[in-house]
């Protein structure tokens, strides 16, 4: 049974008004999960909700302005359906998830509708054997996900730590577990981060692995271990920079480019156009991080433009609040976005203080 509570949407005080909301779980090892150790995730969504939440056992009581005990209600409701699905341990991340997913229902739909049914509608979701089920986040992934599902080619830009290359993939391994693609191709241009790194000893797969790292550790996040080992054996997954792209016509295929920001105009068009019959391509990158040389212009950024508005192809453009790796790296983003733009302003207006002459 889900847990019960009485939701505070009839017949309620003004909305400024304290109400209190009593929750009650059915199963108290999965209300402890909901709660997380020593409370941590009480107290989160005490933090971003404004509200005040007592956990005793498998009770909990919700205590704040009526909208905002109704929103914690929906989120702890949420967060213990999915322990309850199997989630298993809910990190921050997913706490925030579910706040960010209430924010979004309590748009769509009037609060008597959402009393009545607190699941509807939820994030889409991504699902591999070795995970299970993934769900978005908040509003962005959420249409990250639908643009994978129904475009051929989709351009995922935005700052890091939003999701861009982990959902991407997880929704290529989702399709090769479901036999919808025959091999999985992931890409990254190699080009140093600020650094210059010389001479790298050792084969092709040694050289390059430093620059594929995160496609790898995405990888072992989705897959298990043994089935990554394998595929990359008998060619089913490929690892390789985008070099190697060249002269190639990929079919049947899942094919993510990384970090798509330090491509040239010219590679960006060549991998571009090894699209073949029955294969998806996911283009991730962050246009604020280009490595390139001065001057240089960046393939992920013409290419955007160029193709704007071409049939079949998908855009999702995350911000600084669609951060999900840990909320310090948003706060860091979000810094970084202001600084940037308060330098824009600098240079078009050098000096604001300045008075036209008589």
């Amino acid at each position: 049974m889900p847990p019960r509570g009485r939701p505070p949407g009839l017949g309620r005080p003004g909305q400024d008004e304290a109400v209190e909301v009593p929750l009650t779980f059915d199963d108290n090892r999965l209300a402890s999960l909901v709660f997380g150790q020593y409370d941590q995730n009480v107290a989160h969504i005490e933090r971003r909700l404004g509200v005040t939440a007592t956990a005793l056992g498998n009770h909990l009581v919700i205590k704040g302005p009526a909208d905002a005990a109704e929103k914690a209600r929906r989120v702890f409701q949420k967060l213990y359906a999915r322990v309850r699905a199997g989630g298993g341990t809910l990190s921050l991340g997913d706490v925030d998830g579910a706040i960010r997913e209430s924010t979004a229902q309590a748009n769509l739909f009037p609060a008597a509708e959402l009393a009545a049914e607190t699941d509807k509608p939820h994030f889409d979701q991504i699902a591999t054997r070795r995970r299970g089920a993934v769900r978005a986040r908040n509003p962005a992934q959420d249409a990250y996900i639908k643009a994978l599902r129904s475009n051929e080619l989709v351009f995922a830009e935005g700052p890091a730590g939003t999701g861009k290359t982990w959902l991407a993939v997880g929704h290529a391994v989702s399709l090769l577990e479901q036999g919808h693609a025959e091999r999985l191709i992931l890409s990254r241009p190699a080009v140093e981060a600020g650094e210059r790194l010389g001479f790298l000893p050792g084969d092709m797969r040694e050289k390059v692995d430093p620059y594929l790292r995160p496609i790898y550790d995405a990888l072992y996040d989705f897959m298990e271990a043994r089935h990554v080992d394998r595929g990359l054996q008998t060619g089913q997954i490929e690892i390789a920079p985008l070099a190697f792209m060249r002269g190639r016509t990929l079919t049947n295929a899942v094919v993510l480019l990384d970090e798509a920001q330090n491509t040239t105009s010219m590679q960006m068009k060549m991998f571009l156009t090894r699209l073949g019959e029955g294969s998806r391509m996911i283009v991730t990158g962050d246009p604020s991080q280009i490595d390139l040389p001065p001057g240089q212009k960046s393939g992920l950024v013409e290419a955007v433009n160029v193709l704007n508005g071409v049939e079949g192809i998908g855009r999702v453009v995350f911000k600084d609040v669609d951060v999900v790796r840990h909320d310090l790296v948003r706060r860091i983003v979000t810094a970084y976005e202001r600084a940037s733009h308060g330098e824009a302003e600098a240079d078009r207006n050098p000096n604001p203080r300045r008075r036209p002459l008589a």
